[in-house]
Parts: C-alpha cells; structure tokens; sequence
C-alpha cells in the first residue's frame, strides 16, 4: 500500500472515528444487539429497522477504540438499504479482506468501497476483532439472537 493511501485510509478512519454516522438509538427498532469485545474493552449496540427481506434503517451506540467506531460507522452506510444476502455477501468480503488469502484480497477490496480502508488492519490482528465486532453484532442483529456478540 503507498504511503499516500495509506495517509488517506487513516484520514477516513479518524473521521468516522470523530464523526460517526449513524450514532444513537434507533426509535422504533425492529431489533437490536449488543456487541464487546474483551481484549479491546469495545461495547456497542446495533439496532435495525427491517423492511421486508431488508434493512431500511440502521444505527450504533457504544464506545470503543477508534478503528472499531470508524467500521461500525462506515458498516452501517455500507448496509443501509441493503437485503440480508447482500449484507451477508458484504460480510464475507470484510472478513476476506481482514484475514484472507493474498490472492482474494484484491477482489474483496475491490467490491467493498469505503469499507477498503481497513485494509491495512489485517497486519495488526489484534486490531481485527476490533474492525469486525460491529459486523458480529449486526449479524447477531439480523439473526434476532439475544446473547451478546463477540470476537471470540
């Protein structure tokens, strides 16, 4: 990655980290999930408006290092408007572009738009759960569990 994408990346990371979207409660949610993870103290509450087969509406509360509120920031842009099997397909490309083969990597980032800029966080795995627990909480959303979500 060049050092001026890279400087672009943390520029969007650090954004979304001090201006999230999406933050707050959702009135009138259909369902709602909490979040944590524990090597990094992040908590966070998903909570989702369905229509239909979709999400019409999303949002987020909690607290948590920066790269986790910039990813469920730019996660909950990413879903809004989306259908469960596009969400889970956005899923399956975030957690590729974090933990994947080299070879797949390319093509993840390419389908994944804003969401690329956690590109670089695969080189710190620590920092991994931090970048996917907004994913396992909306997942967990989705699925109407009741237990928190974590990175475990």
């Amino acid at each position: 990655m060049s050092s001026e994408l890279h400087d672009l990346y943390q520029e969007v990371i650090l954004d979304h980290n001090k201006r999230p979207r999406n933050f707050g409660t959702l009135e009138d949610a259909d369902r709602s999930a909490a979040g944590h993870n524990p090597l990094c103290g992040d908590r966070l509450t998903v909570h989702l408006k369905l229509d239909n087969d979709g999400v019409s509406e999303v949002s987020f509360e909690g607290s948590g290092c920066a790269i986790s509120k910039a990813s469920a920031s730019i996660m909950t842009d990413a879903v809004k408007g989306k259908s469960r099997d596009e969400i889970e397909h956005l899923f399956r490309e975030f957690h590729t572009l974090l933990t994947g083969d080299p070879s797949v990597r390319e093509k993840a980032s390419a389908e994944l738009g804003k969401l690329a800029v956690f590109e670089g966080v695969r080189e710190f795995p620590i920092r991994v759960k931090c970048a996917t627990l907004p994913w396992h909480t909306l997942k967990a959303a989705l699925d109407g569990r009741k237990d928190a979500a974590t990175t475990e």
